[in-house]
């Protein structure tokens, strides 16, 4: 990418973000967000011009679209007579068989290779996360369903985004490819049973009904992205690019 373009970018993204202050003090929250999601999109332009923050542009990206979501959520709740949180499932079985194409059965062998390592990290994450969700709930007194949705998202598995932390941390990656494999196939048992056990004062915990749930989302589309990686992996350049 050409340094002029970047340059500009990185002027738009100024203008946008002051111009996003202007109109937030003087209540015109309507403009604010748009301005707001394009300061952030300038920024990750700018930032791709650049490898040693090309990897940041990607989470700014992130914020443009949280932003979008917290400035209009009516766009994104429902399009003429169809409920979007429809594609919730669906798109997160996508995005798990991504997952699963990157996965390979040599990350679940490296557990003998590494087996403290590996016992550590998923002693952590299915502790550590799940009970700083619950202390949080504790501590600010949310309303019941926002109480289990925070238990919750501390009980889920870690995905591709703890890889890619740990890419960019330079930590050992070949381990946090593991425990993210690992993590993800007892997700259907861990996720269920810590929901019950710790968010079922908020909300009715189907235990059964999640565990068919999360493995119809995870373990399928996962296990699928594992097959494919197995067999067609390396003979479609363009799939082995696209897929993750």
């Amino acid at each position: 990418m050409q340094k002029p373009i970047t340059k500009i970018a990185l002027i738009l993204s100024a203008i946008f973000i002051l111009s996003f202050i202007i109109l937030t003090f003087q209540g015109m929250h309507n403009y604010a967000g748009l301005l707001l999601v394009f300061s952030f999109g300038s920024l990750a332009l700018f930032f791709r011009g650049y490898e040693i923050l090309k990897g940041y542009a990607f989470t700014l990206m992130i914020f443009a679209a949280v932003s979008a979501a917290m400035y209009y959520p009516q766009y994104f709740i429902q399009v003429g007579e169809f409920k979007l949180s429809n594609l919730i499932i669906p798109l997160m079985q996508i995005i798990m068989f991504g997952m699963g194409t990157t996965l390979s059965l040599k990350d679940f062998g490296r557990v003998m290779q590494m087996p403290k390592g590996v016992v550590i990290g998923i002693v952590a994450q299915y502790s550590i996360m799940p009970l700083t969700g619950w202390t949080l709930t504790k501590i600010f007194y949310f309303p019941p369903e926002i109480a289990a949705g925070i238990i919750l998202i501390g009980s889920c598995p870690s995905g591709l985004a703890s890889n890619v932390m740990s890419y960019l941390a330079r930590a050992n990656v070949a381990l946090s490819v593991t425990l993210t494999a690992l993590a993800t196939l007892m997700a259907p048992l861990m996720t269920p049973m810590l929901m019950q056990l710790l968010a079922g004062q908020y909300v009715a915990i189907d235990f059964w009904g999640m565990v068919v749930d999360i493995t119809k989302i995870i373990i399928v589309p996962v296990g699928a992205g594992l097959v494919f990686n197995h067999f067609l992996h390396g003979k479609f350049k363009n799939l082995d690019e696209t897929m993750p």
